[in-house]
């Protein structure tokens, strides 16, 4: 999401959500929006990207589901389609109309009303079809209440094809660059601004020389923030979609860069953002200057020039009118740019729910046919509901459910044992089966760091990396995070977030660093790319005790078996383990199945092939 520095505020929509002494932009920032927001949709005539199956292919049917609440006294349901890519018009030449039947009646006491489902078919469609579709609904008088999802869009989309999330997702392990906080140059020391969003002097060329840091880390996808010409640190506010900004490198920069990464195989991402654009970018100059312009459709004025749709009210970043078919044009070929003119792997798409569905469904077809093989995953704060319904138009989402769930049991033992694992559990199944991956992340550039979240204690952080690494999501390391990069000050500092706190310059000299968190990390890393267990198998948990802090599980995946257990209290404890023999998973030497985890520990373990080993220790040891 865009790093803006918004005033931490409980009216409107304003962009700070604070839970279980956390810091996390989303949209839905306090309980009476949440409630609010509900309310709204659901009283009227809702269809809230409600399909089957959501991810159609070729010649399968596809059931469209909406409800009508107390406030859309509505007799008839329609939907109005087209397979042309068109917009359904009523009417309209390519437009076909089928009726929705009336699938049940509901009370629903939060709206103090009741709700009447309606659902209707749409018959399968050829591969390649983009289907483009509108509700409608009669009321007794006539009138013609028109569907909206919970953000109050009223056009829907699905593509028809055979894509999948590509392949190579469920091996990655990805590191996210802030390029200006990263590596200067070779030669050069990081710049010292007066203030933290000034330029420290990161540059495409120091990560290129820093490659060998990274390979040696083990990871094999790298995340960039954003390349594009912009006046701020952080890139989230570009000028230029299809340019490199100056004090990054250049394009000829990037494309060594790449070149480097794919001979070691290795896949670059970088970060894209569709969803608005800086007020100094030459398109929104042209259209705040002259309404006749050809740029003013790229924006929505609501009074020109003063009053215009902003990402969460920031006058400086004008939101995008992706509805208008000349700014959709623009962000999808510029993202399709990427991909074909520097072979790029994919991209992090910035605040993902600003634009519609129906925007993802024309960027997804074009990007696959660029790539079938590149990675597009959103960041997108909402609920799972919410996410899911984006399987079919992304690859996978942020998984900011399970950040908040990981920090409060490790970092701030705002969660036990059972309540974390009745998450998980529900969590896993709620996804399980879906063309569609969650990536899993500790903290980022947008939040307090974690060791910063667990006031500098190094075993909550090596907990929540265990716990991080060996459930199934794609990891993602922050920068720094791995040597013990922390902050000095909290991001939350009277009525402002500063989210610059959580962006320092990455450490470098040795003498200054966490080697032994830094040797953690490789080993965990290491153990992630050579187990199928962890990457791709079974979770089930075999100690849940919230009393005395112990919990473990156990990930199964072919004929390996990892077992994984922590103990978040303050005390050692003890913990039986399964009937088998067991073996640490970084020494391989043989654990006790009474085996004591240390305060804030951790045990890492698999199943011995060779049953007939000694046992070592029978105290567990933080790595």
């Amino acid at each position: 999401m865009a790093a803006v520095n918004p005033q931490a505020s409980t009216n409107g929509m304003d962009a700070v959500f604070v839970s279980m002494s956390d810091f996390i932009f989303g949209t839905l920032a306090t309980d009476d929006l949440r409630l609010a927001s509900l309310r709204q949709a659901a009283a009227g005539l809702l269809h809230d990207q409600t399909i089957l199956p959501r991810d159609p292919k070729p010649q399968q049917p596809l059931t469209i589901h909406a409800s009508a609440g107390p406030d859309a006294a509505v007799n008839d349901v329609f939907i109005h389609y087209t397979t042309d890519g068109s917009l359904p018009e009523i009417g309209g030449g390519t437009t076909r109309t089928v009726a929705a039947m009336r699938a049940g009646t509901t009370w629903d006491t939060f709206l103090w009303g009741y709700v009447r489902h309606y659902s209707g078919e749409i018959p399968g469609q050829p591969e390649g079809t983009i289907l483009r579709y509108r509700l409608s609904g009669v009321t007794a008088d006539g009138q013609r209440l028109w569907a909206q999802d919970s953000m109050k869009r009223g056009v829907f989309s699905v593509a028809v094809d055979r894509y999948r999330v590509p392949a190579w997702v469920q091996d990655a392990v990805i590191y996210h660059i802030f390029v200006d906080r990263f590596a200067p140059s070779y030669g050069r020391e990081f710049a010292s601004p007066q203030k933290l969003d000034g330029f420290f002097g990161g540059t495409l060329r120091g990560i290129t020389e820093h490659l060998d840091y990274l390979a040696d880390l083990g990871v094999n996808t790298l995340w960039l923030s954003p390349l594009m010409p912009s006046p701020s640190h952080h890139g989230y506010d570009s000028t230029n979609f299809r340019g490199i900004e100056p004090r990054y490198g250049t394009k000829s920069d990037l494309k060594a860069l790449i070149s480097e990464i794919h001979r070691r195989g290795m896949r670059i991402l970088l970060d894209f953002v569709p969803n608005h654009t800086s007020n100094t970018h030459p398109f929104f100059e042209s259209a705040l200057a002259n309404p006749e312009s050809p740029y003013a459709s790229y924006y929505t004025f609501t009074n020109h020039p003063d009053e215009y749709d902003t990402f969460f009210g920031v006058k400086t970043l004008p939101k995008l009118n992706n509805d208008s078919p000349a700014a959709r044009r623009y962000v999808i070929e510029s993202a399709v740019y990427w991909l074909e003119e520097f072979g790029i792997d994919g991209f992090r798409l910035d605040h993902a729910q600003g634009p519609s569905h129906d925007f993802w469904t024309d960027y997804y077809t074009a990007v696959k046919k660029a790539n079938p093989d590149s990675l597009h995953f959103g960041e997108i704060v909402e609920p799972p509901t919410t996410l899911l319904s984006y399987e079919g138009v992304l690859d996978g989402v942020l998984d900011f459910n399970a950040l908040q769930m990981i920090r409060r049991l490790f970092a701030y033992g705002s969660l036990d044992a059972a309540g974390f694992e009745q998450f998980q559990a529900a969590h896993e199944n709620f996804f399980t089966g879906k063309n569609f991956s969650r990536f899993s992340f500790l903290d980022n550039h947008d939040m307090n760091r974690f060791l910063w979240a667990a006031q500098g204690d190094t075993r909550r952080l090596k907990q929540a990396a265990v716990c991080q690494f060996t459930l199934g999501a794609t990891p993602i390391v922050y920068y720094g995070t791995e040597v013990g990069l922390s902050q000095q000050r909290d991001i939350r500092q009277g009525d402002f977030g500063i989210l610059e706190e959580s962006r320092l310059p990455m450490i470098w000299d040795a003498t200054k660093r966490d080697n032994d968190l830094l040797a953690f990390y490789k080993m965990l890393i290491g153990l992630r790319k050579k187990s199928t267990a962890l990457r791709m198998g079974t979770r089930s948990a075999f100690c849940v005790d919230p009393a005395t802090g112990r919990y473990g599980f156990l990930r199964r995946g072919g004929s390996e078996t990892i077992l994984v257990a922590f103990n978040v209290s303050d005390e050692p404890q003890v913990i039986d383990l399964p009937s088998v023999t067991w073996v640490d998973a970084f020494s391989e030497a043989q654990v006790s199945r009474r085996a004591t985890i240390e305060p804030r520990g951790f045990l890492l373990a698999k199943q011995a092939e060779n049953q007939g080993k000694k046992t070592d220790s029978q105290t567990t040891k933080q790595v």
